[in-house]
């Protein structure tokens, strides 16, 4: 890591409760200053150690939210290492059809899950591609395979879809630069979104991302994985 810091910076989106928690926790525990985002600041700092903790008030949904987060980020003079974009929504019901679901659910969905995770690209990359050194994870979907693409929850499938889309070509952007950008499926996790019927421990899920955001130079970019396995398209 080319971080200067004494601590490498993490940051974390959708940090309040579920996976991106679990991953803040593992990643304060491995050494890590961890800038955690949400759009409440006090849940995310219950239970967690607050002396390599920075929480910020951030909905991904919003541009101007976002670009606050830039201005703060700037004026730190701090370098991240990791960008973890796990914020994400599930608007739409699990048997709805893509002629019944309403198109503002598909706006609402693309806001947070694809457009949130594209404009902190854009705000973190350039400080990584100056230090010659990142790891960015998008926090997708088996849902969004293409090759296995199936029926209900239209806008959370073209969601993903469209964010293993923007994992692709940015790592294409950025392999010459010592930053890797993935694109992980974390299984479904018994979380508030997975729901109580999950077959997966949220600790299973925070280390198929942890993955990702902890790959060694030599470590693939651009492609789609589960538990560090490839996934297709």
């Amino acid at each position: 890591m080319t971080n200067q810091n004494k601590k490498p910076i993490a940051i974390v989106t959708g940090a309040t409760r579920g996976l991106g928690k679990g991953c803040v926790s593992t990643l304060l525990e491995k050494g890590f200053e961890v800038w955690a985002l949400g759009r409440d600041s006090q849940k995310i700092k219950e239970g967690l150690p607050s002396d390599a903790l920075k929480v910020f008030d951030v909905d991904v949904s919003s541009l101007e939210s976002l670009n606050d987060f830039g201005a703060e980020l700037e004026r730190s003079g701090e370098i991240p290492y990791i960008l973890i974009n796990n914020a994400g929504v599930f608007l739409d019901d699990k048997e709805s059809s893509s002629l019944a679901t309403h198109v503002r659910d598909l706006e609402k969905t693309l806001q947070v899950n694809l457009l949130g995770p594209y404009r902190l690209c854009q705000i973190v990359l350039p400080y990584m591609r100056k230090s010659g050194a990142g790891r960015i994870v998008n926090v997708s979907s088996g849902m969004g395979q293409l090759e296995e693409m199936g029926t209900g929850s239209p806008a959370y499938r073209i969601s993903k879809t469209a964010l293993n889309s923007l994992t692709r070509h940015l790592s294409r952007e950025v392999k010459d630069c010592n930053v890797l950008v993935n694109a992980v499926c974390p299984g479904w996790v018994r979380t508030d979104m997975g729901g109580a019927q999950a077959t997966r421990e949220l600790s299973e899920g925070v280390a198929s991302i942890l993955w990702a955001a902890l790959l060694p130079e030599d470590g693939p970019s651009g492609g789609f994985f589960r538990d560090g396995k490839r996934l297709s398209w």
